[in-house]
């Protein structure tokens, strides 16, 4: 017998011209803001490590958490690629969606707390606009990440210029979203499309698992993504080591960071922790400093604000840090 399901066309939806928005175009970072700046011993390591690589042709990806768009550090990852400094950028639902709400309205972020209460968190008309550009994804053949592009810059939204989504487009970059149903807001319109998404995300997983094929000799980021970034990463690596290794090829010898709070003993992050320990379920310790790179790679754990760590490696990396 089947489950009654929730009918999506009941609800209500409100323009976004009535949400109050935590977070405002002000607030962005851009190369000549003022910022604290990180003394990290691995950032001047990394800034190393990623010119290096491009020097060689290798990947350089980033693995985005949705709040590094809200510490407004977008225009610095818009301006890597624009150097040809990052190959590829992978982002979860959450920063999809805050990138397309800034490149439109220039605002973007409510109160949970506040919206959960009237039953109108995330139920904003403009915002489904992602739901239609993953329906073209599916129709055109692309994956989710061009197709939101695609609809910000040919929509001419006012702020496209900071939009990492716009930026791919513009500098033939691949920016991936890889989502999981019912994590984000989009989810709850009545236009959502569940084969779309879905379809559209794993064309984007795969265009993620081509640019992992040539991360040998170059490095991964993974800046405040605690499940998505080392879980689509993970994946991603172990098919294109499948395939590498029946071509008698390696990728193993590659640099990675993860960018966190999390308290770690940063003398022991190259090593498992027991499944005694908290840390063990934190999966980007695990997964990214530890297991992906146990076969000659290196690992760098920087904990810090984001608003700190990634404008000082941005400076490290494009001015060597005179800023």
């Amino acid at each position: 017998m089947p489950f009654k399901t929730f009918d999506r066309s009941r609800l209500k939806l409100r323009p976004l011209a009535e949400r109050a928005h935590d977070f405002d175009r002000g607030r962005l970072v851009f190369p000549d803001s003022p910022y604290e700046r990180c003394g990290h011993a691995a950032l001047p390591v990394l800034a190393a490590r990623i010119r290096e690589a491009r020097e060689r042709g290798a990947a350089v990806i980033l693995m985005l958490g949705a709040h590094v768009i809200k510490r407004g550090l977008a225009p610095l990852l818009v301006d890597f690629m624009r150097r040809g400094l990052v190959s590829h950028v992978g982002l979860n639902g959450a920063c999809a969606i805050h990138d397309y709400e800034l490149a439109l309205i220039g605002g973007t972020t409510e109160s949970v707390a506040r919206y959960v209460r009237t039953g109108e968190f995330g139920l904003w008309r403009e915002t489904g606009g992602v739901n239609e550009a993953a329906k073209a994804a599916q129709r055109d053949g692309i994956g989710f990440g061009e197709a939101v592009g695609r609809a910000i810059v040919d929509g001419r939204f006012p702020y496209a210029e900071t939009s990492l989504l716009a930026a791919g487009v513009r500098y033939g970059v691949p920016v991936t979203v890889h989502v999981a149903i019912g994590q984000d807001i989009v989810h709850e319109h009545p236009n959502f499309d569940a084969a779309a998404a879905g379809a559209a995300s794993d064309t984007d997983f795969l265009i993620l698992a081509q640019t992992i094929d040539g991360l040998e000799g170059g490095a991964l980021l993974n800046i405040g993504s605690a499940v998505m970034g080392p879980e689509v990463y993970l994946k991603a690596l172990t098919m294109a080591r499948n395939v590498a290794r029946q071509e008698g090829r390696e990728i193993a010898r590659f640099t990675t960071a993860v960018f966190d709070l999390v308290a770690l003993d940063e003398g022991h992050i190259h090593a498992e922790a027991a499944k005694t320990e908290a840390a063990y379920y934190f999966r980007p310790y695990k997964t990214v400093l530890v297991r992906t790179v146990a076969d000659g790679g290196e690992s760098y754990y920087v904990r810090g604000d984001h608003s700190s760590t990634v404008p000082t490696l941005y400076h490290l990396i494009v001015d060597g840090g005179a800023r």
